[in-house]
C-alpha cells in the first residue's frame, strides 16, 4: 500500500517521503504556474481525444472538461492553492481536479506522462507569446514609419565611425531601423513552424500502448502536426534556444536604438526631445531628464543574451530521453519572454512620440564636410578619375579647416583653385538638400525614396 506521505503522483515505489528541503528545491510550482492556461487547453484536448478512441467515456470526458474549466476560473480568480508538496502547475491542477471530480480525475493522465505534458504546455505557452511579441514588434515598427515618413525630409548627419559622414534626413534613418525589426519580426516566425510542433503522445520517452490518436490532439490544439520521435519529443529544447536567440538579437537591435536615443536625447547632440513620461529627474541636479527608458533597455540586452547562454550549456550534455536538468529551461524562458515583451511595448509606445530637433540636425549636418563625397562625384562626373578627385577634395577639406569654412560657404573662386573642372553648378551638390536629394534611387536618401520606403513598408506591416 503507497505511503500516504509521499507524492501522490509517484510514490508507490518509495518507502519515505521526499526531505521538505528537497521537495521545495526540486518543486517548479512557484514559475510554472503561469503555463496554467496551456496545461489546462492540452487537458482538455487529450480528454476530448481518449474519449474519441474509447479509452474515456463521454461522461468522464465531460466531467474533466468542466472540472478543468472552473479550476481555470478559481486561478483567474486568485481562488486556487498553489502547492510545493505537488511540485507543479500539473499535478497541482490534476490534484484539484480529482479532489473536485472524484476518482475520474484520476484517469486524465491515462496515456501521457509529465514529460510529454510539460513539453506540449512550453511550446503552447511560446506559441502564445510569440504572437504576442510579433504583436508589440509590429505596433513598434508602424510608429517607426509612421515618424519616418513624417521626418522624410528632415536633415540630419549620417555616421559611420560615429563621425559625421554624409547627410542623410531622420526618416532615412528611422526606416534602417525598421529593416532590422523586420528581419526580428521574420525569424520570431520562422521560430514559431518549428515551436508549432505536438510533443503529446510520447508519454514518458517511448510513446503508450493505448490506442491514442496523436492528429487529433494536434488538431485540437492548433498545432501542424505531432512530432515524430518519442525520445527527441520529450528532450527537444532546440525551439526555446531558437527563441532566445531571435529574442537576443531584437534585443541587439534595441540596445542599438537605445544608445543612439540617449545619444541624441543629451545636451551634446540634442537631436531629439524624448517625451517627459518615459525619463526621470535627479534627485539632486534640477536640470536633469533621464533617458531611462532606453538605458534601461539597453541594460536588459545582456540578461537576454545570458539567457540563450544558459540554454545552450543546459542542453549540451544531455543523454536522451528528458533529464531533471530541464526544469532549467523555464525560468531563463520566461525571463526572456518579460524582457523581450516589456522593452518592445515600452518603444511602441515612446517611438511615435518622439520629437525631432530639425534646427540642431541641421546644423550638425553641416558640420564635418558631409558633402565631401558629392563634390567628389561632382568632379568625376567632369571627367576626372575618381582616385583624381578624391585628392582634389581633401586638398579642400584641409583648406576648409584652416578657413573654419564648410565646402558649401566656400566661393566659387576658392573651390576653383583645386579643380579647373569645377564651375557656378558645384553648389547644386553641395547643399544638404542638393545631397539627399541627388540620391534618388529605391534604398536611397531622398524624400521622395524615403515616403516611398515607408509607403512599402507600411503594406507589409497591413499584409500581415
Amino acid at each position: 500500500m503507497t505511503d500516504q506521505s509521499t507524492n501522490a503522483s509517484w510514490g508507490g515505489r518509495f518507502s519515505e517521503p521526499t526531505d521538505a528541503f528537497v521537495a521545495r528545491y526540486t518543486a517548479s510550482v512557484e514559475f510554472d504556474q503561469r503555463m496554467y492556461r496551456q496545461d489546462i487547453q492540452g487537458s482538455i484536448a487529450h480528454a476530448t481525444m481518449l474519449c474519441k478512441v474509447g479509452v474515456l467515456t463521454e461522461q468522464e470526458r465531460d466531467d474533466i472538461i468542466k472540472g478543468l474549466t472552473e479550476i481555470q476560473a478559481d486561478i483567474e480568480a486568485g481562488n486556487f492553492n498553489w502547492s510545493v508538496e505537488l511540485e507543479d502547475v500539473h499535478m497541482n491542477i490534476e490534484a484539484a481536479l480529482t479532489a473536485k471530480i472524484g476518482i475520474t480525475g484520476k484517469k486524465l493522465h491515462t496515456g501521457r506522462s509529465r514529460n510529454d505534458q510539460v513539453a506540449t504546455d512550453i511550446r503552447l505557452y511560446m506559441r502564445d507569446e510569440i504572437d504576442v511579441i510579433s504583436a508589440e514588434l509590429t505596433r513598434l515598427q508602424q510608429g517607426l514609419v509612421d515618424l519616418a515618413e513624417r521626418e522624410a525630409d528632415t536633415i540630419m548627419p549620417g555616421f559611420t565611425h560615429l563621425q559625421t559622414a554624409q547627410p542623410v534626413t531622420f526618416g532615412h534613418h528611422l526606416l534602417a531601423w525598421n529593416e532590422m525589426l523586420e528581419r526580428d519580426f521574420a525569424r520570431l516566425q520562422d521560430c514559431r513552424k518549428r515551436v508549432n510542433q505536438m510533443p503529446l503522445g510520447a508519454a514518458a520517452l517511448a510513446g503508450t500502448t493505448y490506442p491514442i490518436d496523436r492528429h487529433l490532439t494536434a488538431e485540437l490544439l492548433g498545432f501542424d502536426a505531432p512530432t515524430e520521435n518519442s525520445l527527441d519529443s520529450v528532450s527537444d529544447r532546440d525551439f526555446a534556444i531558437e527563441f532566445t536567440a531571435a529574442a537576443s538579437l531584437i534585443m541587439m537591435h534595441m540596445s542599438r536604438f537605445s544608445e543612439e536615443l540617449v545619444l541624441w536625447a543629451s545636451a551634446q547632440f540634442q537631436f531629439v526631445d524624448l517625451p517627459d513620461r518615459f525619463c526621470t529627474g535627479s534627485s539632486i541636479m534640477p536640470q536633469k531628464k533621464n533617458p531611462d527608458v532606453p538605458e534601461l533597455v539597453r541594460g536588459k540586452t545582456g540578461r537576454v543574451y545570458g539567457h540563450m547562454i544558459s540554454l545552450l550549456t543546459l542542453m549540451k550534455s544531455q543523454p536522451l530521453a528528458y533529464n531533471k536538468d530541464n526544469q532549467e529551461d523555464k525560468e531563463p524562458l520566461f525571463d526572456t519572454v518579460d524582457t523581450i515583451r516589456d522593452s518592445l511595448r515600452a518603444f511602441a509606445d515612446m517611438v511615435p512620440h518622439l520629437q525631432a530637433k530639425k534646427e540642431f540636425m541641421r546644423e550638425a549636418a553641416m558640420r564635418g564636410f558631409s558633402t565631401a563625397t558629392d563634390l567628389a562625384d561632382y568632379v568625376v562626373r567632369k571627367g576626372i578619375p575618381f582616385r583624381d578627385a578624391h585628392e582634389i577634395v581633401g586638398k579642400a577639406v584641409a583648406y576648409g579647416l584652416e578657413t573654419g569654412k564648410d565646402l558649401s560657404e566656400m566661393t566659387l573662386e576658392e573651390l576653383k583653385q583645386f579643380s579647373d573642372e569645377i564651375t557656378e553648378d558645384v553648389f547644386d551638390v553641395l547643399t544638404l538638400e542638393g545631397s539627399v536629394a541627388a540620391r534618388d534611387h529605391i534604398g536611397g536618401t531622398a524624400p521622395d525614396q524615403v515616403r516611398a520606403a515607408a509607403g512599402r513598408a507600411r503594406k507589409k506591416l497591413s499584409d500581415r
